[in-house]
């Protein structure tokens, strides 16, 4: 089996949809399919610094670069044109027997439906919670015009749209798609544990000891409901360190060290930047609690690192997983509101026992439901009910 993942970009500044999609196909080659990735050199306002139109090693998957448009117009930017990626498109799609196409309203994303439809090419789009209403609100007239005139009629050609949660699909399905749809989270491989994790990142900080580390590790974006959080943690009475760690735009850093000034809670606050490797695992581990007050995930896989690290999580109903958290007593899921985060803070500050248990839970879950092993086994079934009938795919809609 032959598949071809297509993603505008694999740049570890677009957060988590990136590295899922290099963690997926890397399971799916582990698995016996042959599985490669095509994308452009994006790298938020730079560019990647990679080997261009040829087969690369990256990150132990074969990944093919092409060259973005880099105008300074950051709204033509972020559409990420590359001339050079459509020619190999149409010269090599029909190379493969499936095509896998990741986040929607891009031009990678766009061209590949297109190319695939001319040619007739069988392919699966995951629209990145792109489908959902908090993102369809955001340049609505702009989507709007997009999606009825251009990127509609991908989507309805889609053999199956893939979705990560059920609440992801379920917000969707108001847009009036008639294409099957499945329902199949990202995996996830468990982090080797740290022994002493929290005694040694309060080291690696220069905290006290005594205080509760409050994490928020994720991508800097307006959809991440950060003011909330910033205004919830200025009340509270109890002492405590508050890390906030990820990186965004520019323009958007700069909002957010202002809102951080604005809450008067620079004393408490370490600002640490995107993070990898062993100094995340560091801060998951070491951490009292995770906290992600979006707007709106289609998933949120920080939430699912948190858990696989033993961390209890904080987060709101926009956070798909937030069912999982709140049904098996992960943590807790407070409304977008600034008063109500703050009491669950102050309840979790003033009576730590709350959490007793949660993080041997949580791991146990992690391991048993989001393995890469359980996951690609699932796609991979997917993948074979498409390719061997198209009659199948009707019975996708209820593979969840």
């Amino acid at each position: 089996m032959k598949v071809l993942h297509i993603i505008p970009s694999i740049s570890p500044v677009r957060g988590g949809p990136s590295r899922a999609v290099l963690e997926m196909v890397q399971a799916l080659r582990h698995h016996g399919a042959d599985a490669t990735i095509v994308t452009t050199n994006d790298d938020g306002v730079a560019l990647l610094d990679v080997p261009l139109r040829e087969w690369t090693d990256y990150q132990g998957v074969p990944v093919q670069f092409f060259d973005r448009f880099s105008p300074k117009m950051n709204s033509i930017r972020e559409f990420a044109f590359s001339s050079s990626l459509t020619f190999w498109l149409w010269q090599h799609l029909h190379e493969y027997d499936l095509l896998h196409i990741h986040a929607i309203f891009s031009y990678p994303s766009t061209v590949a439906m297109a190319i695939a439809r001319q040619k007739q090419i069988p392919y699966i789009v995951r629209p990145l919670g792109q489908l959902c209403h908090w993102s369809l609100q955001q340049g609505q007239v702009k989507k709007q015009v997009y999606l009825n005139s251009i990127e509609r009629e991908n989507l309805q050609r889609a053999h199956a749209l893939h979705f990560t949660s059920l609440a992801e699909q379920e917000e969707a399905a108001q847009v009036g798609l008639s294409a099957p749809s499945f329902v199949l989270p990202h995996g996830l491989r468990p982090p080797q544990l740290i022994p002493d994790a929290r005694q040694k990142l309060h080291q690696q900080l220069g905290s006290p000891i005594e205080q509760p580390i409050i994490l928020f590790l994720s991508r800097l974006h307006p959809k991440k409901g950060l003011p909330y959080l910033f205004s919830a943690l200025s009340v509270c009475q109890t002492p405590l360190t508050f890390v906030l760690a990820g990186s965004g735009t520019a323009e958007h850093e700069a909002e957010v060290a202002e809102q951080v000034r604005s809450a008067g809670i620079d004393s408490c606050t370490h600002r640490v930047g995107q993070v990898a490797g062993k100094f995340k695992d560091l801060l998951l581990q070491g951490s009292d609690l995770f906290a992600l007050t979006s707007h709106s995930e289609n998933f949120g896989i920080a939430v699912l690192e948190a858990l696989a690290a033993g961390t209890p999580v904080l987060t709101t109903p926009g956070v798909a997983l937030s069912p999982l958290v709140a049904q098996e007593r992960l943590g807790w899921v407070v409304e977008l509101d600034s008063q109500a985060i703050s009491q669950t803070l102050q309840t979790f500050l003033q009576h730590p026992e709350t959490a007793e248990g949660m993080g041997d839970r949580a791991r146990q879950i992690v391991c048993d439901r989001y393995s890469w092993e359980a996951v690609t086994s699932s796609l991979l079934e997917k993948y074979q009910a498409i390719l061997s009938s198209p009659a199948s795919v009707c019975s996708l809609s209820s593979m969840n």
